[in-house]
């Protein structure tokens, strides 16, 4: 069965998938219901999560409900414990929609919510984050995650991201991290997708960033506060909704 979870998780494409999960994710919430971890998304219990990567696979992350994984269960938790996101008027900005969010931030009346990708069948507008169709100053919020370590350019696209957010306005831009690494690690003469894998995590990566990464984003302009929201949780809501502990969310201001 576990096979089977990673052959549809792991190779399927990503619209395919999409589609395909709206029928697959009632069967798994239902077949592996249970009280020992939770999804604070939607609030579902379940005798455990299912696993998820490429390559070197994690068990217990992948939530069988809003498959969301411990990065948007963690940010589900800081946006509706520690800012009004779900409250006052905002206008947002949401790069590669994570389906674990998009219905729930879609039907938020406080939100002006707007989605962008180059492919994703969830963006309303199909853009690139190094160049970006947007005037200057036009948002509250801006979701980029996971996104700058596909971007060869990423300091362009900082930039980008920097000009379209408001003053005054917040950031949260979560990348794959090695906190282990003082500096990020590029090498474009690695071209075998195995080997990319193997040293970026995924084929698709252009780099792994180190501990740098939040001063590059200051550099561009950011007040960056490096939120290490699971140490303020404590240990038994980490375990509780299978979240990774120390990853530290970037929270970036203008």
């Amino acid at each position: 069965m576990k096979k089977v979870f990673r052959f549809v998780l792991n190779t399927i494409p990503r619209p395919i998938l999409i589609r395909l999960s709206y029928v697959i994710r009632p069967v798994l919430a239902f077949a592996l219901k249970g009280k020992k971890y939770t999804d604070p998304i939607d609030g579902k219990s379940f005798k455990k999560f299912l696993p998820y990567g490429y390559g070197t696979q994690r068990n217990n992350v992948l939530s069988p409900s809003t498959l969301s994984l411990e990065r948007h269960r963690l940010l589900w938790l800081y946006l509706k414990n520690e800012t009004d996101f779900f409250t006052a008027p905002k206008k947002v900005l949401h790069f590669a929609p994570e389906q674990a969010f998009y219905k729930i931030f879609r039907n938020q009346k406080n939100l002006d919510y707007t989605t962008t990708d180059l492919l994703s069948p969830l963006a309303d507008v199909k853009a690139d984050i190094c160049n970006l169709p947007f005037e200057d100053n036009s948002y509250d919020i801006i979701l980029c995650n996971h996104v700058l370590e596909h971007i060869p350019n990423d300091t362009k696209a900082m930039q980008e991201l920097f000009r379209v957010l408001k003053p005054g306005g917040m950031g949260i831009f979560q990348i794959p991290q090695d906190l282990k690494r003082a500096t990020t690690f590029e090498d474009n003469s690695i071209t075998d997708q195995k080997e990319r894998a193997r040293i970026f995590g995924q084929y698709d990566h252009v780099r792994v960033y180190g501990r740098d990464y939040f001063d590059k984003l200051r550099s561009i302009g950011f007040t960056v506060i490096e939120e290490d929201y699971t140490q303020k949780i404590g240990p038994e809501l980490v375990e509780k909704y299978c979240l990774a502990a120390g990853e530290i969310i970037p929270v970036c201001y203008k």
